[in-house]
């Protein structure tokens, strides 16, 4: 049984990291999800309130990650509010539209797209913006990798 309940457990994790692929799953509802099966399979015991506390704390950069290096990525380059929005539903719906590249080409439009039609700015302009968007979303999320391997590499400090 302890094979199939790691196996459940490692499973959580993976599907954690396609958020950074696919960015609808959520990344840390999964990740806590392997914490909790854990506890479910071997008692919450090993789990006290510290590793609550600063798995928590990580859950908050994760969430803070993602949002800030987008926002530095488009702000650092001249990019608007609209242009974040943008940025986010092309991230949301670019992999469903084009599976594989549109990860890249969905934050990229997205912005491009919002700075044109709501601001008006001239393609070079946007087109600066949605490189902007793109290096953003790009630090971003190897910046959540890294959160999340941290997270993981600590679970597994702790438990074993």
């Amino acid at each position: 049984m302890d094979f199939l309940y790691w196996a459940l457990i490692v499973i959580m994790f993976i599907i954690a990291f396609a958020g950074l692929v696919y960015p609808i799953i959520p990344s840390v509802v999964f990740i806590i999800g392997g914490f909790v099966l854990y506890g479910i399979f071997y008692g919450f015991y090993n789990l006290g309130y510290i590793f609550w506390i600063i798995e928590g704390i990580f859950t908050a950069v994760l969430f803070a990650a993602d949002y800030v290096t987008n926002l530095i990525g488009i702000k650092r380059v001249g990019g608007s509010r609209a242009a974040i929005w943008g940025s986010t539903i092309g991230l949301i719906i670019g992999p469903f539209v084009i599976p594989v590249a549109g990860i890249l080409i969905g934050p990229f439009a997205g912005a491009v797209l919002a700075e044109l039609i709501v601001h008006r700015k001239d393609f070079g302009t946007a087109v600066r913006v949605g490189v902007g968007s793109l290096i953003g979303f790009i630090s971003g999320a190897f910046a959540k990798a890294v959160i999340q391997l941290i997270m993981i590499g600590y679970f597994l400090f702790t438990v074993l």
